[in-house]
């Protein structure tokens, strides 16, 4: 499960490194109420994409 995870953040590059700056952002400094429903929407929605190309848990 791991190794499908990895590999799809190394197939996805720039993906990856917008969701990975977003969930630092999100945890280290604290954005405007505003931004910060944005930004994790976009976590969501990431979140959302690896679990449809995944099926991580798909027989």
């Amino acid at each position: 499960m791991f190794k499908k995870i990895a590999n799809s953040l190394i197939d996805h590059p720039f993906l990856s490194s917008i969701v990975l700056s977003d969930l630092f952002i999100l945890l280290v400094h604290k954005p405007p109420i505003i931004f910060s429903v944005a930004m994790f929407g976009v976590l969501i929605a990431y979140s959302m994409f690896l679990g449809q190309k995944l099926s991580l848990f798909k027989d």
